[in-house]
């Protein structure tokens, strides 16, 4: 049973996979001042880089979990969403108000996804 990691830290790894499955640590994003639709947009960003690094793609999610600080932000974060998300390939998502690490991010996103 090989477990490989990517960009491994002292608290998390940002990417663990096994057995063909790629599991994403929360992506945040880097830039605390933009709106919601500019941080998921960025996070979006993130999860595309570290699925490309893990082999896989958009196209191979299976499961999406959201966090979001708070529901008023539901429609501009799902328009940030549509805009990526392939059609034909929206993977099963739930998304969940919740008070994120710091308050000033507004989204975070955990993708679990197959491997090309």
């Amino acid at each position: 049973m090989e477990i490989k990691r990517l960009h491994v830290g002292k608290r998390l790894s940002e990417v663990a996979i096994h057995n063909g499955t790629v599991y994403l640590a929360g992506q945040i994003a880097d830039d605390k001042t933009l709106d919601i639709q500019g941080q998921t947009r960025e996070v979006l960003g993130h999860i595309d880089r570290l699925l490309a690094e893990a082999g896989s793609d958009k196209t191979c999610i299976l499961s999406t979990t959201i966090y979001i600080a708070d529901l008023a932000d539901f429609a501009g974060m799902n328009e940030a969403w549509d805009a990526w998300v392939p059609s034909g390939h929206t993977p099963p998502r739930a998304t969940v108000e919740a008070r994120l690490a710091d308050p000033a991010w507004r989204v975070e996103i955990i993708v679990v996804a197959a491997q090309r």
